[in-house]
């Protein structure tokens, strides 16, 4: 995945209450930019980016980058180092319970008819007279936010700005991603990327 991070802003803990870095990805036009974006990129002495994230991050790093730099890599990351990598997974729209919570479903056999992909029951009889919370029903599938934890750096390309990381990665193709220091096992640095 392609990581080539501009500095646009800090946060700081005596201005903001914690520490932080506004990265900025890709460029935009100017046309494109409303006047309130134009004059902040301006203020920066940057130009617009087509995507910002803001990232926490020790306040002696936030310190040490400056705006307008470009984080390098090898600065953020290492090889075998451990990631979580953060993405909004694909929109599956409105969806049956086969596909979104892995039923069974019914027979296909011995008179079944219509109710081949349906969920079965959905409640009790007389008590408590109503369906549970959270019974798993038919509905909205994907387009969440999902971190997968816990992957491994394979290499780091730092003339093409690419991380690149060996496991699953949340999304569609091109997605954005955010990619961070592992928190739940050693070997993850907590630094924004």
């Amino acid at each position: 995945m392609e990581a080539a991070n501009v500095v646009v802003a800090k946060r700081t803990v005596e201005k903001d209450g914690y520490s932080a870095l506004v990265l900025g990805l890709g460029d935009r036009s100017e046309k494109h930019t409303n006047k309130a974006g134009a004059g902040f990129y301006k203020k920066a002495n940057v130009t617009p980016k087509e995507t910002l994230r803001e990232m926490r991050c020790s306040p002696e790093f936030a310190a040490s980058a400056e705006i307008g730099q470009t984080l390098k890599l090898d600065e953020l990351f290492q090889e075998g180092q451990l990631v979580d990598v953060q993405g909004v997974t694909r929109g599956r729209g409105f969806t049956g319970v086969m596909r979104r919570y892995h039923f069974k479903g019914y027979r296909m056999t011995h008179g079944t008819h219509e109710y081949r992909r349906h969920g079965g029951s959905i409640g009790t009889r007389m008590t408590p007279g109503r369906v549970k919370l959270g019974q798993k029903m038919p509905g909205q599938h994907g387009n969440a936010l999902v971190s997968t934890l816990n992957q491994r750096v394979a290499k780091l390309v730092l003339e093409q700005n690419l991380v690149l990381v060996a496991g699953s990665i949340p999304g569609a193709r091109g997605s954005l991603v955010v990619v961070r220091g592992a928190i739940k096992r050693a070997g993850g640095k907590k630094k924004a990327a």
